[in-house]
């Protein structure tokens, strides 16, 4: 083979959308990005290349590998490999137990379930359950820690991912203030004080719900950000130690609850559920918060030995294990004391001290909870941060975010950034204000794992059209819509709710028989599919329908806000990394050519091509 045709053969395996953006980039009047252009005169340009960069951006897509490899490469050094099965199991139990039992069990049982609030959380779990099930096989296949950042990226695109995360961020970030907060309270009952507020500052000119300064909050989530930027494996010691205690604990608090109550109390004064189904169903929406835990679990990806064995074990299994133990924490809640007389804020602690007449015991369960409420914090900041870390690989938000250090093997940058905004947020905000705006965050993100899930099983790019897979996820959001609003209509509209119920179940049925599974992971796989994740995707949409309208307004204001984010920053921030970063990778390859043959010119050989 001569010279000419071995430059040839060189160029021909340049990867096909490399030549494209190349082709793209070259035919364009001015170019993708120019340094060396006055500051306001580049941002002109950029505004004014909006549109283009949009189409471009909007729906780009990577592939598992590419995240795996190529992005990951961004964050410098690699995260330290050196967690097992175990640990998961930990840190999802951990992440999950100390939060909602304590934060919303009272709350839910006094306004919207009565006794019946262990429905709730029964409905939550399996949710939950069947939720966590889509995680798991994404997990498997693309282990990093974007969660479900990245697997709506690689699915979706680009603004579906970025989505995704800003929201699931939202999410973590007032979760963790709000568990910050609750450990106060905790924390006073474990003292022997009654008043939730008694370790709180209040300041006059501040509006209601934001003016108890909460001191103890604020240094808790700062002594967790030092701690989770010294180790991770050291991070999840000290979970799995606290989590054991735990269990030990809820297992004192169970068999105290019921050897302490009446079966009386779960029917009196008005029976086991004293606001109806919709009570239930409405109060299973607001603790589905207690359940984010293991979401925190997939974003462990990149630091586990072994994904495919320890992800599915640790994920199900931590789901499965808090399922049980909400249920029957809630139900000795209710068997201890009448639902009418429950505390709204430390209920466990309340219901012992004044109620039980075991105030030791009050000050213990006080104690507990304190310690299992450090533990979700633990875990859900650590999950904050490897988000935001891969968010910063995709250069979405500043890539400084996004480094990993060499000697901890942690996203430093990321953990101290978004401790301090959870540190902010803890100090002035009520727990009223936020708990609803989490559940709907969180509801949102993982229905739309559930359709990635869908899409990426039954769309093979290049074998078969992805139109009837998208028209089926759009008939099933839009039956299970139509079902969810007529259970939430105050008269009765049983016919409406039996057709399009039915309609659901016939839609998915004739999915699984007509259309052929394209892709099916060798490693671990959700079983009898699509039947898991479309129940996610009903579930999902029936919970959310349930939430108030002011959660909608708040979700629809932050909404807009990332959006503005990601048009006036994001979308022109990746596209200067992603196509200078291809066009760098030609002009190398071509210069490899170029050195390889002095007598032909580049110029030529791109003629050649």
């Amino acid at each position: 083979m001569n010279a000419k045709e071995q430059n040839l053969s060189k160029l021909i395996q340049i990867p096909y959308t490399q030549l494209v953006s190349w082709e793209l980039s070259m035919a364009s009047p001015s170019p993708a990005y120019n340094h060396h252009l006055p500051f306001f005169t580049s941002v002109l340009h950029s505004i004014s290349q909006t549109p283009n960069r949009l189409r471009r951006r909007l729906f780009a897509t990577w592939t598992p590998e590419q995240e795996l490899n190529q992005v990951r490469e961004r964050s410098g050094a690699n995260m330290m490999k050196k967690l097992e099965w175990y640990d998961l199991v930990a840190l999802g139990v951990g992440g999950m137990l100390g939060a909602g039992v304590f934060v919303t069990t009272g709350r839910v049982a006094h306004k919207f379930s009565g006794p019946a609030v262990c429905i709730s959380y029964i409905i939550a779990g399996i949710s939950a359950l069947l939720s966590s099930l889509c995680y798991t096989e994404f997990s498997v296949a693309i282990p990093v820690a974007g969660g479900a950042f990245s697997y709506l990226r690689v699915t979706f695109g680009e603004f579906v991912g970025y989505f995704g995360g800003a929201n699931i961020l939202l999410e973590y970030v007032l979760s963790n203030a709000a568990v910050a907060r609750s450990f106060t309270e905790y924390l006073s009952t474990a003292f022997g004080l009654g008043e939730p507020n008694s370790w709180r500052i209040e300041v006059g000119g501040l509006p209601e719900g934001c003016n108890n300064l909460d001191i103890p909050a604020v240094v808790l989530v700062l002594l967790l950000t030092l701690c989770l930027c010294h180790s991770t494996k050291d991070s999840s010691t000290l979970n799995l130690l606290m989590t054991v205690f735990h269990v030990i604990f809820f297992g004192f608090v169970i068999v105290a609850g019921f050897s302490n109550g009446s079966p009386r109390n779960l029917v009196k004064p008005k029976g086991f559920a004293p606001f109806g189904i919709r009570g239930v169903v409405d109060g299973a929406a607001i603790v589905y918060f207690s359940y984010i835990g293991y979401d925190s679990v997939s974003t462990m990806a990149e630091e586990i030995k072994y994904p495919s064995k320890s992800l599915p074990v640790g994920i199900g299994g931590s789901v499965l294990i808090v399922s049980i133990l909400y249920g029957l924490m809630a139900l000795s809640l209710s068997y201890m004391i009448p639902y009418n007389e429950i505390s709204e804020g430390a209920s466990f602690s309340s219901a012992f001290q004044n109620k039980v007449g075991w105030k030791w015991a009050g000050n213990v369960v006080g104690a507990g909870a304190s310690l299992g409420i450090v533990a979700s914090l633990l875990v859900a900041m650590l999950g904050q941060a490897r988000y935001l870390c891969v968010i910063g690989r995709a250069q979405l938000v500043p890539s400084r975010l996004a480094k990993v250090h060499p000697s901890t093997g942690t996203p430093m940058n990321a953990t101290i950034f978004l401790g301090v905004c959870t540190a902010s947020i803890a100090l002035f905000t009520d727990l009223e204000i936020v708990l609803e705006m989490i559940s709907i965050g969180t509801l949102t993100v993982f229905y739309l794992v559930a359709n990635a899930l869908i899409y990426r099983r039954y769309v093979s790019l290049g074998a078969n059209r992805p139109l009837p897979i998208l028209l089926f996820l759009l008939l099933l959001t839009a039956s299970s819509i139509c079902f969810s609003i007529a259970w939430r209509l105050q008269r009765t509209y049983w016919w409406v709710m039996v057709l399009f119920g039915c309609l659901t179940i016939a839609t998915t049925a004739i999915f699984q028989c007509k259309v052929p599974c394209s892709h099916r992971p060798l490693q671990w796989s959700v079983p009898l599919m699509p039947w898991p994740a479309a129940a996610s995707v009903f579930l999902n949409i029936f919970l959310l329908t349930s939430l108030k309208k002011r959660s909608f307004q708040r979700f629809g204001v932050w909404n807009c806000v990332i959006v503005l984010f990601y048009v006036l920053y994001g979308v022109h921030s990746t596209f200067q990394a992603e196509e200078g970063e291809m066009e760098r990778g030609i002009q190398r390859e071509l210069t490899l050519v170029g050195t390889d043959n002095p007598n032909s010119t580049s110029q030529q050989s791109k003629l050649e091509v």
